[in-house]
């Protein structure tokens, strides 16, 4: 800690919380990875595989180097939307919380699609809200729970052509992670069934199997992101000169800038800006119409939210 002296208290705690987040989430991602040869192929790989030559591969990456992986964000860069939206919907389903958090976090999913953006606070609230949600069960009931949300909620909102990058750098040889914001136990399931290597994610304190309802560090956020990355490739052997990212969101600039080759994917406003000022790839994989409202400024209206709440909730209710 000592490196860390010049920094005010508050700034020293937040970084320290970053490292410890970071370091939290390489050590469960390092203990839930299979070995390459041992790794399950998804059920619809035959479709992954297909999306994968019917999109254009990019020059990058080189075959056979082992001392390079990729690293990409979930939420709106792998998977439309946000993974923890789609999991209190399947947790909703099983009764594990009432009406008014479900209007919570459909008010957080419409602030989400309609910014373009992660809005810190509210993925904090979000984040909040799924804590109290669990606490008090048991790791192993979740991870079976959340395959279940998997196959509902998720598995038909991947992005073809990230999954293709994705599958390109395994096709290389070389590994893939998610790294994610999300809980390390679903980030771990989404890697899983998508063929990757393992994920990065927000690991939640657990005595016994339990959930205590508490984060270790905190949220895998920004500059938390970045420190995860840093301590994977130094566990790993990793060259991160050599090592690629991808994100939609300017708030991963700073694992962005940490490998040899940035991507901005599905970018928002001011990645792209970041990126078209220092050469960075882009790939946009929304159609016109989506891509769109990336320009919507997150003060659209609140009646455009209450709207997309409103929806939400609406369509939940028809389906039940």
């Amino acid at each position: 800690m000592a490196a860390l002296g010049w920094l005010t208290p508050r700034r020293r705690s937040a970084t320290a919380r970053s490292v410890l987040a970071g370091e939290a989430a390489a050590e469960a991602a390092r203990k839930s990875t299979l070995p390459a040869d041992e790794s399950p192929l998804p059920d619809d790989a035959t479709d992954l595989l297909t999306a994968s030559k019917d999109t254009a591969e990019p020059a990058f990456p080189v075959a056979g180097d082992d001392r390079a992986a990729a690293f990409f964000d979930l939420d709106n860069t792998v998977m439309q939307g946000a993974a923890l939206f789609h999991f209190g919907r399947g947790l909703y389903k099983r009764k594990f919380f009432q009406r008014r958090e479900l209007t919570r976090f459909a008010w957080q999913q419409a602030w989400f699609r309609l910014a373009g953006v992660e809005d810190p606070e509210h993925m904090q609230d979000a984040r909040d809200s799924a804590l109290s949600i669990v606490k008090g069960h048991r790791v192993s009931e979740l991870m079976s729970i959340g395959e279940e949300i998997y196959d509902e909620y998720m598995a038909d909102r991947i992005w073809p052509g990230t999954r293709a990058l994705a599958q390109a750098h395994l096709d290389a040889g070389q590994r893939v992670w998610l790294v994610t914001a999300a809980p390390v136990e679903t980030a771990t399931i989404i890697s899983r069934r998508l063929g990757l290597t393992g994920a990065l994610g927000t690991v939640a304190e657990s005595v016994d199997g339990v959930y205590t309802g508490r984060l270790v560090g905190e949220p895998l956020h920004g500059p938390a992101k970045a420190e995860a990355v840093r301590a994977l490739a130094a566990a790993e052997g990793l060259d991160l000169e050599r090592c690629a990212a991808y994100s939609d969101s300017h708030n991963d600039i700073p694992m962005l800038s940490l490998v040899g080759h940035p991507y901005a994917i599905n970018p928002d406003a001011k990645l792209r800006k970041h990126a078209r000022a220092l050469d960075w790839r882009l790939r946009d994989y929304r159609t016109g119409r989506k891509a769109a409202k990336v320009g919507i400024p997150a003060a659209a209206g609140v009646g455009a939210l209450a709207g997309g709440t409103a929806a939400a909730v609406a369509l939940h209710r028809r389906r039940r």
